[in-house]
């Protein structure tokens, strides 16, 4: 006798209707599809500046990564903040925007991103304002310095700052501002920047100064007269005795040092 309890294992009685059901089945995942990538890119508009803003940070992001950490040792973590479009902005809606760099932009303090519409009735192009900053450690002043003041060691304390704020360089090493007068007026709290800080006059122009070169195995040190101000750590020129001319490097109150 055959088993009449499955009806199931038997779909060639009824064929037309397995046919339809997985003819609904396929019909319906692909509504669903065509509905998800409907839901991932709405048209963007004036009124969606929050896509917009998204959409630029996630765009400059990896780039200002890569060009904050170069050339820093630990690197520099960046931080990208996106302002707001103009809000008398009338754009029409896009289906797809797209973000780029105008010519020549760096990516360094204040900047601007471009949006333009590839994918709608109407072609437009805005631009918003962007801040990328760039976190890290940085000498920042403790005490009053007061203009024309020697800098030392105890004068500033390793702290996190945002090296793009300012367009100067930050003086990322106590060899760099140690020993260094204040140009002006320093305040707790301000990092320390290539501007803020000028060498050290070691002698005025027309003074006598000692003159050394050396080498393997000897030292020549003859006097001279400086023929302009000397400021330690940066080069200044002197007559020696035999009217030669010769470029050094101030090393202190007295001292100009010669290549070799």
């Amino acid at each position: 006798m055959r088993p009449s309890s499955y009806p199931l294992l038997r779909p060639r009685h009824q064929p037309a209707a397995w046919m339809r059901l997985i003819a609904f089945l396929l019909l319906l995942g692909g509504l669903l599809v065509v509905a998800k990538v409907q839901a991932a890119e709405p048209p963007v508009s004036a009124g969606d500046s929050a896509s917009m803003e998204q959409l630029a940070r996630d765009f400059l992001q990896p780039s200002a990564d890569s060009a904050t950490s170069q050339g820093t040792d630990p690197p520099l973590r960046a931080e990208v903040v996106v302002g707001s479009l103009d809000t008398r902005l009338r754009l029409a809606p896009c289906a797809r925007v797209e973000p780029h760099l105008p010519t020549n932009t760096r990516l360094w303090g204040r900047a601007r991103v471009g949006l333009r519409c590839v994918d709608g009735p109407v072609r437009w192009n805005v631009y918003l304002p962007v801040t990328v900053k760039a976190w890290g450690l940085a000498w920042v002043i403790k005490r009053p310095v007061s203009a024309g003041e020697v800098l030392t060691q105890e004068d500033a304390d390793l702290a996190e700052v945002d090296w793009a704020a300012q367009s100067a360089s930050v003086l990322a090493t106590p060899a760099m501002w140690v020993g260094q007068q204040a140009a002006y007026t320093l305040l707790p709290g301000q990092a320390l920047r290539q501007h803020m800080v000028r060498a050290t006059q070691a002698f005025a122009a027309g003074s006598q100064v000692r003159v050394t070169q050396s080498g393997v195995g000897f030292e020549v040190v003859v006097s001279g007269q400086a023929l302009s101000r000397g400021l330690i750590g940066q080069n200044t020129r002197v007559r020696l005795p035999n009217g030669k001319i010769v470029t050094g490097l101030v090393r202190d109150g007295q001292t100009v040092e010669l290549a070799l």
